[in-house]
């Protein structure tokens, strides 16, 4: 590798590890870290979503203290349209050299709502961001596998969107099956084709307007839960899907047409609608969506959900009376036993308490002559069948 720095495109050689100024790169408008910043994202909306979730802050403290440290290369290919190296590998070390060296991005991402803190940096440091080593490739594929393994099974690891975004974009080149692709990245092939199959679901929603994980009311796009909802059967029964229609190939637009309104209720109550002003009605994936699955299946629970009720009052609308009752009878003695594990905290100062106890008492008592009245009349009849 050459130490003296390239500014010429056509200079840079192919497969080879070289160091090229940084005013001839770019960022990767298509980096599968992006989540639906919008149709045509902006240098400053990568950044800050850069900032926002991939420890951009920290790697700019480092870079002030240490200056660029360039031991890994970008990986880049060449943009005939502007002559300009897209970095494939590489755009969160980018990032930070761009705010680095070109203020004016800080205050462009500023007007957006996001201030972003740049520390001094000092002179020499500063030298050490005018270029950087780069690896160019010919195409996205040559540099798939390596990248596919470093974030997705590797020391760098990506969420499961970018996984999924960047595994679809890979089997759609057409250059290699599923299996394949599994392989070389070291994942399972289940799980692969999984996630592939899911992003197909959610640009199908895309696609046709709707639903976009920009109008999400979770701060964080948890991903898994739709590809793992997908996964279940009372999920595929709801949108018309096929039993194990993520075990084949996956295919464009696999919800019927008929059925995209179920879709759209499915993504709103896992991902909640700033549009809509829902939440999600999904707090943990276990079991909220074994619970939201079952609650599908049900005519009852579905009306329930679809009323606007909260997925508890949905799910127990589903089960069996004599095992709500039965489940409800345990947590409140169990939950009374803390209490009466906890009575040193009850000083005696405060009555309202002290009428929280005695509505429990009677609201016991009540309970206790039912059943009671009714455990009599079960075991009267036993006998008078004797």
């Amino acid at each position: 590798m050459t130490n003296i720095a390239i500014n010429k495109p056509d200079q840079v050689p192919m497969g080879e590890t070289t160091k090229l100024s940084c005013d001839c790169l770019k960022l990767d408008h298509e980096n599968p870290r992006l989540v639906a910043i919008s149709a045509f994202p902006t240098d400053e909306k990568i950044i800050a979503q850069l900032y926002r979730g991939e420890e951009l802050g920290e790697l700019l403290q480092s870079i002030a203290f240490n200056g660029y440290i360039d031991i890994e290369p970008l990986i880049v290919l060449l943009d005939p349209s502007d002559q300009k190296f897209t970095v494939l590998e590489g755009n969160r070390r980018l990032a930070a050299i761009r705010l680095f060296r070109e203020p004016g991005l800080v205050q462009a991402i500023a007007k957006d709502g996001l201030k972003i803190s740049v520390p001094e940096i000092s002179a020499d440091k500063m030298a050490s961001l005018s270029a950087v080593s780069v690896y160019r490739v010919p195409d996205r594929d040559a540099a798939r596998s390596f990248i596919g393994f470093k974030h997705i099974n590797g020391a760098a690891k990506w969420e499961s969107y970018a996984k999924a975004k960047f595994a679809a974009a890979w089997y759609r080149s057409g250059n290699t099956t599923l299996e394949e692709i599994a392989g070389k990245i070291g994942d399972r092939h289940d799980t692969i084709k999984r996630m592939v199959s899911a992003i197909y679901v959610l640009e199908q929603a895309e696609h046709g307007g709707i639903f976009s994980p920009s109008d999400r009311k979770t701060t964080k796009f948890n991903f898994s839960h739709l590809y793992t909802a997908l996964s279940r059967t009372d999920f595929m029964d709801y949108l018309g899907l096929k039993t194990a229609w993520s075990r084949y190939g996956p295919q464009e637009n696999p919800v019927p047409a008929d059925k995209l309104d179920r879709l759209r209720n499915v993504l709103v109550w896992i991902y909640g609608s700033k549009e809509d002003d829902k939440d999600s009605i999904i707090q943990s994936q276990n079991p909220d969506l074994k619970n939201l699955g079952e609650t599908l299946a049900s005519a009852e629970g579905l009306h329930t959900l679809l009323a606007g009720r909260p997925l508890a009052e949905a799910y127990a609308s589903t089960r069996p009376a004599d095992e709500v009752f039965s489940s409800a009878l345990i947590r409140a003695r169990n939950m009374l036993r803390d209490a009466a594990n906890s009575l040193r905290g009850y000083d005696g100062h405060d009555p309202s308490l002290l009428n929280i106890a005695e509505d429990i008492w009677e609201t016991a008592q009540t309970v206790h002559e039912r059943m009671k009245k009714k455990f009599n009349t079960a075991m009267g009849g036993d006998k008078s069948g004797d």
